[in-house]
């Protein structure tokens, strides 16, 4: 009978060999409905540690709500978009149980093959670069198939006040219970400042004069003055990945924004905000993603900035909350400037 690993962030594992992947695989090169990616056979035999449990993530082909996903965690692996067109948005990788077996061999999980007629595999390498495109799809403008664009057909709904959730976030390892108290405080906190009964600015002002007691930050759902559909302002650094950088403070990006958020048409999401004033090196000028919903390599018209250690921890995102996802968060020039000491630390978010 196989067995479930369980596994906890922090735990060592080993990727098993491509046959025993394989194995796992049916036709499609999917197991569960999820993709096994082709750069994820580079993996085989390496160790790493769970960097998350995957027991629920965010969908960002049906947004916005979360989804519930079994038996499969995030190491630190991230796509290089080798097999997507050279698709820059370096999602993190899901792992499912039976690809993995724990450094010490304790409790490993049973590789059970789908079914086949003659008891062969029914996948094989080949067929998982196949299954990076939908068949028949023109070669000059693929439709590309990956976890990303796959992912509401491999998980099932979660709804967000399923309380059970946050306790697997806490049991896993996922969060902290400090983390744990402080967003769901939030949530609820940022609910009753939207429940129409006129508090909302004196609770907004009373956050912004407080966050430091809980070491927070500024009030994160903030929209800029810039009237929707007239210019927001540019700016074009060059920066070039290895540069220390410094991002501006939340009140200097707030300058640059309409009223919904966006500069150039990119939002800036509450995510983004604790990594305000904080140093950080340029990871790439990204110039071409998939979009999720139709599986099409799109080319931006001005390119944005992703930061290394820069992602989204979902501690703002209510139906999503503490998803262990980890999207790059993108950055226009304008919001960032070259750090005046090359040398400076880089911050961290606590």
């Amino acid at each position: 009978m196989e067995k479930r690993l369980n596994l906890r962030a922090g735990e060592w594992v080993e990727v098993r060999s491509k046959e025993e992947i394989l194995a796992t695989l049916d036709a499609n090169a999917q197991l569960d409905g999820l993709p096994l990616m082709p750069q994820m056979l580079k993996f085989c035999g390496q160790r790493f540690q769970v960097y998350k449990r995957a027991h629920k993530t965010c969908d960002t082909v049906f947004p916005v709500r979360g989804r519930r996903m079994t038996d499969a965690v995030h190491l630190e692996t991230r796509c290089d978009g080798e097999a997507y067109g050279g698709c820059q948005a370096g999602c993190l990788l899901f792992w499912k149980e039976a690809w993995l077996k724990r450094v010490d061999g304790s409790q490993a999980s049973v590789v059970k093959a789908p079914a086949s007629s003659n008891g062969a595999s029914l996948c094989r390498e080949s067929d998982v670069w196949a299954g990076t495109k939908v068949k028949g799809t023109d070669e000059a403008d693929p439709t590309y198939v990956c976890q990303a664009t796959r992912l509401p057909y491999y998980t099932s709904d979660l709804p967000w006040w399923d309380a059970r959730q946050y306790i697997e976030d806490y049991t896993s390892g996922n969060v902290t219970a400090w983390r744990l108290i402080k967003g769901l405080t939030f949530a609820a906190y940022y609910s009753l400042s939207n429940a129409g009964i006129g508090v909302g600015p004196a609770m907004r002002w009373l956050y912004d004069h407080t966050y430091f007691l809980w070491r927070g930050y500024p009030w994160p759902r903030r929209m800029g003055k810039i009237p929707q559909g007239q210019p927001t302002p540019p700016c074009n650094l060059n920066l070039q990945p290895g540069e220390l950088i410094r991002i501006k403070t939340h009140q200097e990006i707030l300058a640059t924004l309409d009223t919904m958020a966006r500069n150039r048409g990119l939002y800036y999401d509450a995510e983004a905000v604790p990594y305000s004033g904080g140093s950080y090196r340029v990871l790439a000028r990204v110039h071409n993603i998939i979009d999720e919903k139709t599986g099409k390599l799109l080319k931006m018209k001005n390119p944005s900035i992703i930061l290394d250690d820069v992602y989204c921890q979902s501690r703002y995102s209510f139906c999503r909350m503490f998803c262990p996802r980890s999207i790059y968060t993108y950055w226009r020039e304008i919001w960032l400037e070259r750090a005046p000491d090359a040398e400076a630390a880089r911050s961290k978010v606590s």
